[in-house]
């Protein structure tokens, strides 16, 4: 399975996905134009190690901003890794981090919370 490492961009997140360590690490702002172009290449890739994960996965969004159509990604992200959460076939913990003081992506972080059975804990930085 590949390792991916994309650097940020103005528009795009940095993504660290090391699958042998079980760490995902989306970072930054997501606010391309074509969020399927970007993401696809994730899911194929979460897809495939949701079927044979590491024992214990770490997932880290620390992230400034998003767009709706990110959204809807990071999302099916998140569910391919709870639903291999929820079938025992790894134990995920998602860290979402957000500014301190930023409510719309502290709120978004709970969000996402309430949607997952995988613990979430919030950080404020």
């Amino acid at each position: 399975m590949e390792v991916i490492d994309l650097v940020a961009t103005d528009k795009t997140p940095a993504i660290r996905f090391r699958p042998k360590e079980g760490v995902l690490e989306i970072m930054g702002c997501s606010i391309h134009e074509n969020a399927d172009r970007f993401f696809r290449p994730l899911l194929d890739t979460m897809e495939a190690y949701a079927a044979t994960p590491a024992h214990r996965t770490s997932v880290r969004f620390a992230l400034t901003y998003f767009n709706s159509s990110s959204a809807k990604y990071l999302l099916d992200v998140l569910k391919m890794l709870d639903e291999a959460h929820v079938r025992g076939l790894t134990q995920v913990e998602l860290v979402w981090e957000y500014d301190e003081g930023d409510l719309d992506m502290q709120e978004a972080g709970e969000d996402f919370m309430g949607l997952l059975d995988m613990p979430v804990k919030m950080i404020e930085r």
